[in-house]
């Protein structure tokens, strides 16, 4: 299978064909400086995650700066993190299924891998699956901190899966998962906060009983992009899981960044699409539709250009609105991805550009898994 490239390093970004994922090495990296300077002082570890950028070169990057790991949502992903070179990896989900868990324990073997549970059944299979495989296994405690999805309830409930879990010899309770998602996108600064305020109740409430309990919890895990400063300054979390903070997107930037303290983070991340119609004055197609950019989270916005929108995706066509804008065919933009996660899944690399010039290619390796 001959493996194609959109680009060879020393390469003007005109040159690169489209569509392509492009990474800004400037801005990324003052993205990084940002979250570094933020954190500075601060009794804190950030675990990134690393379901947000899929590959390895960005993991060990962040790792380098002082991170104590990644996070990743499935097996897969930890296994290319693994691949990589990462050396510690929190699987911040559930694992369910023989042949899963059983990928997971052998990953143990080759690094630090730890996993979530909200269910004691879960936990037995995990603790058969690390016998099997003869190794011990890190499990946390998934709590549910107001997302309402994963996570067993708060207190007693979480305690007991707890006490389940340093019932199992090839197990060690590594503490709780207590990410609050549904807090990351909540528009207004006040609303964040009161959601993490209500959050970190509910980890106290848990805590509180594990202590009384005489179980030792190392580690309170969670946080993202849009509310890691609250987190971090609670004195109740030892690790920090933002992902996206290193490109943002397009919804992101729809949150408001205007408490003291709390850095906005910039673009770094774009598709770059190339015009290939100009049917009529006020619409122009380009070569990026739904199998370049997801649009769970809204349409792309255009950067750069002043009176171009863009309002319509099919496979392989992005429709954009024109307000007195001159674009002719051959012409190319950047697009502001609406989700970086998911559009980072429909890529094999990263086009890494600086001063407009290519300087690296960095493959995706956990693109596109879905076990």
């Amino acid at each position: 299978m001959t493996v194609y490239l959109p680009a060879t390093v020393g390469m003007s970004l005109a040159e690169v064909d489209t569509p392509s994922l492009i990474l800004d090495l400037d801005a990324f990296e003052r993205n990084l400086d940002r979250m570094d300077a933020s954190l500075a002082g601060k009794k804190i570890r950030i675990r990134p995650h690393a379901k947000s950028h899929k590959c390895p070169a960005i993991a060990k990057r962040q790792i380098a700066r002082g991170a104590v790991g990644v996070c990743c949502q499935k097996v897969s992903e930890a296994e290319a993190m693994v691949d990589g070179g990462v050396p510690d990896v929190l699987v911040a989900n559930e694992v369910v299924g023989a042949v899963k868990l059983r990928r997971l324990a052998a990953l143990a073997k080759r690094a630090r891998v730890a996993a979530c549970a909200d269910d004691a059944g879960n936990i037995a299979q995990l603790d058969a699956a690390a016998r099997e495989a003869g190794v011990r296994l890190d499990v946390l405690v998934e709590v549910n901190v107001g997302a309402n999805r994963c996570g067993a309830e708060p207190g007693e409930p979480a305690v007991a899966l707890a006490r389940a879990i340093v019932a199992c010899k090839n197990l060690r309770f590594a503490g709780l998962q207590a990410y609050q998602g549904g807090a990351q996108h909540l528009r207004k600064v006040e609303e964040r906060r009161a959601a993490i305020e209500k959050a970190c109740a509910r980890v106290i409430q848990t805590t509180d009983l594990l202590a009384k309990a005489g179980i030792a919890c190392e580690k309170v895990t969670g946080a993202g992009t849009g509310t890691y400063m609250y987190e971090a300054t609670s004195g109740i979390y030892h690790e920090l899981q933002a992902g996206s903070y290193i490109f943002m997107d397009v919804d992101y930037g729809k949150n408001e960044w205007t408490e003291s303290g709390i850095p906005r983070f910039e673009h770094s991340l774009f598709v770059w699409t190339t015009v290939m119609s100009r049917p009529t004055a006020e619409r122009g197609v380009v070569d990026a539709g739904l199998k370049a950019s997801s649009v769970d989270s809204g349409m792309p916005r255009v950067a750069d250009v002043e009176g171009v929108e863009y309002v319509k995706a099919s496979d392989e066509h992005g429709v954009l609105k024109l307000t007195g804008t001159r674009l002719a065919i051959g012409d190319k933009l950047r697009l502001i991805p609406g989700h970086c996660d998911p559009t980072v899944n429909l890529y094999d690399h990263y086009v890494c550009v600086r001063d407009g010039k290519v300087e690296a290619i960095w493959p995706i390796t956990a693109r596109g898994a879905v076990w």
